[in-house]
């Protein structure tokens, strides 16, 4: 397998300005022999994440950015509260640098109140945590990542990206019974909504690659801010506004695995001043998706909090249309996490045209659900996974939507695995590619979960859900069986799984006239400059 088939080269991103694709002596966008793992729940993440801040020393470098963070969170249970866990380090001597997305208003229902005391927290125990807003209007900073440094220790480096916030509702495990620290969402949901995500650790040279993400974002000449009300709170209140310098960069870690990772972005074409380090944007999750699918023969499989825009679904049908033999099996919320009178239907919009399309290219070969615990609650899909037959899988904040594909700052790893799946079938795609190991692994981790089933007694047993058609089939019998269940009034034994076949509600004309419009531009907003737009160019 040629990794170029599959990857974006450096030209391909088409960001010259960015420092990612200049580390490395071959000029290879991508970085080769990393250990990646997928942590599965938020719960499984905050452990991890949890023992390894406890490892470092004075002298060690903790850097981290965030949507939304919680000072109050738990990690592991009483006194491993986030903001405690951060500042601890910082008096221990740890070098801590923050950025979180400074946010709306609280009465917009986002973060500013809560990222403003966690890092107050980390700033009075000697930390760093600055308060960021270059972004586009109405865009925010949707990037979690946390890099951990040891100068004299890096076979302990690590770095974790996915799609989980070190705030409230994350912090919940297989059972999906909710965290009990919540903040409340759409009604049926109750009060401690279920919650579905996932976080990858890695290890090896791409965690270097991840500190330069952080890196330049921090080193951002442009003012944290352009609002002047803004700006002068910040004079009052002797807010943090200039980034401290860093240390100099450690050399990346050693090599100790098999996966290949490319790190992929967006970052809106910010107006007036950009990014210095994306003058004009960067595509590259979008990018990386469209290439990726472009190989796509057998089966995708999605996992998704919103799967809207039609604009974004047109790579995903495209593919689904020029082969007739690709499945798609999608994983989202049953209901948006907005359930208001207004924002309800204008959520549900994106979602009922994006649907619509996916259903003309491929029929019968797409199927999409929700999920719920054993209880009967719906189950809130916030976790951004995407694999295509088997090979190509990616990890991230981004959704399936314009706003991550091209407004908000977003990042992915897209994840190559250089050892092939022994179990049949071993080529799904019919390419020649083979089945990769983390690819097929993570799909069937989160497939058996979904459907209540065992893993096979051996690592390498054969398993009917490697095959893509027969993994089709199946998640549609479980799904059925529960759904049937449900509408027969429950009666007898629950049948295993948590699928439920996902069916959109209808809107009227008046309501899709109203909503479309208002989805585009306050919902699912586009960070493209105006030539891209026109022809709906990534």
């Amino acid at each position: 397998m040629e990794l170029t088939e599959w990857l974006l080269t450096a030209a391909e991103r088409g960001n010259s300005a960015t420092r990612l694709d200049g580390r490395r002596a071959d000029g290879t966008a991508w970085s080769r022999g990393n250990l990646v793992r997928p942590l599965v729940h938020g719960a499984t993440y905050f452990r991890e994440l949890h023992r390894a801040i406890g490892k470092q020393r004075a002298g060690d470098l903790l850097l981290f950015t965030d949507w939304r963070g919680d000072p109050d969170e738990r990690l592991d249970g009483p006194g491993s509260e986030i903001g405690r866990v951060l500042a601890e380090a910082a008096e221990r001597g740890v070098i801590v640098k923050g950025l979180l997305w400074r946010s709306h208003l609280d009465r917009f229902q986002f973060s500013e109140a809560e990222n403003r005391h966690l890092g107050e927290e980390i700033e009075a125990a000697g930390g760093e945590c600055l308060l960021d807003m270059r972004v586009r209007p109405g865009g925010s900073h949707h990037q979690k990542l946390v890099v951990l440094r040891h100068p004299n220790r890096p076979e302990l480096d690590v770095a974790f990206v996915g799609g989980i916030d070190l705030c409230h509702n994350r912090n919940d495990d297989v059972t999906h019974r909710g965290d009990r620290q919540s903040l409340r969402i759409a009604a049926a949901y109750g009060p401690h909504p279920p919650w579905h995500d996932v976080q990858l650790a890695i290890r090896g040279p791409a965690v270097g690659d991840i500190e330069a993400v952080f890196r330049e974002r921090w080193e951002d000449p442009a003012p944290l801010t352009r609002s002047p009300l803004v700006r002068l709170r910040e004079l009052a209140h002797r807010e943090d506004t200039d980034a401290d310098r860093l240390p100099p960069q450690p050399p990346d870690p050693s090599p100790l695995g098999t996966q290949t990772l490319q790190v992929l972005r967006t970052y809106p074409n910010r107006l007036l001043r950009g990014y210095d380090f994306a003058p004009d944007g960067e595509r590259s999750i979008a990018r990386g998706y469209r290439k990726a699918l472009g190989r796509a023969r057998a089966l995708i499989y999605l996992e998704d909090q919103y799967l809207w825009s039609p604009h974004v679904v047109e790579s995903f049908a495209e593919a689904l249309a020029a082969h007739d033999g690709l499945r798609l099996i999608a994983v989202i919320p049953s209901v948006p996490e907005q359930d208001g009178r207004l924002t309800l239907p204008m959520n549900l919009i994106g979602r009922i045209t994006a649907l619509e399309r996916l259903r003309r290219a491929g029929g019968g070969r797409v199927a999409v659900y929700a999920l719920e615990n054993h209880a009967g609650t719906p189950v809130y899909v916030h976790a951004k996974v995407c694999v295509i037959d088997d090979v190509w899988a990616s990890v991230g904040s981004d959704n399936v939507n314009l706003r991550s594909w091209t407004h908000d700052s977003e990042l992915t790893c897209a994840v190559l695995d250089e050892a092939t799946d022994p179990r049949d079938p071993l080529d799904p795609g019919g390419l020649g590619d083979g089945a990769r190991a983390f690819a097929r692994d993570l799909r069937l981790e989160l497939s058996r979960e979904h459907m209540d089933m065992e893993s096979p007694p051996t690592p390498h047993a054969p398993d009917p859900l490697c095959d893509p058609a027969q993994a089709f089939d199946a998640f549609a019998a479980s799904a059925a069986a529960l759904d049937a269940w449900q509408e027969n009034g429950r009666h007898g034994p629950r049948p295993p799984g948590r699928l439920r076949t996902y069916v959109p509600p209808r809107l009227s004309r008046t309501t899709k006239a109203v909503c479309t419009p208002l989805h585009r531009l306050l919902i699912d907003p586009d960070g493209r400059p105006f030539g891209l737009r026109r022809r709906n160019a990534y």
